[in-house]
């Protein structure tokens, strides 16, 4: 999957990640009649988008809380990539620039590190996501 594809599924799937836990069948002390196992429906694909926009200020805040603060996730691409547990290097980067067609700055460099956050949150935008000025700007 694509780095931008990876930070999407990531924010975009948050709360679906937490709250797939496995649950326990609740236990019968009666016997019941045979029946045959209703078949098992196959699970949905990820859609590429959520069916609902999702508000990703309020996702990354909630992020951060679980990991004391999430330094700068609000204006820096390393630090944003390190809140959702992917690669920050400056190879990933460079990856995600050629992605998102990002060409600004030195490889690594403060201008092509804001760029590459600043296309991650209109992209995010484009595909469903409330992205709030403060992370745009």
């Amino acid at each position: 999957m694509s780095i931008f594809g990876n930070i999407m599924g990531k924010i975009f799937h948050h709360k679906a990640d937490t709250a797939s836990a496995p649950q326990q069948p609740p236990q019968t002390t009666q016997a019941a009649p045979a029946q045959a196992p209703a078949p098992a429906a196959a699970p949905p694909a990820a859609p590429a988008a959520p069916a609902q926009p999702v508000d990703v200020g309020a996702v990354l805040a909630e992020m951060a809380a679980m990991k004391n603060g999430g330094g700068n996730y609000q204006s820096s691409i390393v630090d944003l990539l390190k809140l959702l547990d992917l690669d920050s290097s400056l190879s990933a980067r460079k990856e995600l620039g050629q992605e998102l067609g990002v060409h600004a700055g030195d490889d690594g460099s403060a201008e092509q590190n804001i760029a590459l956050h600043k296309a991650v949150m209109a992209k995010l935008a484009e595909n469903g996501g409330i992205v709030p000025d403060s992370l745009r700007n």
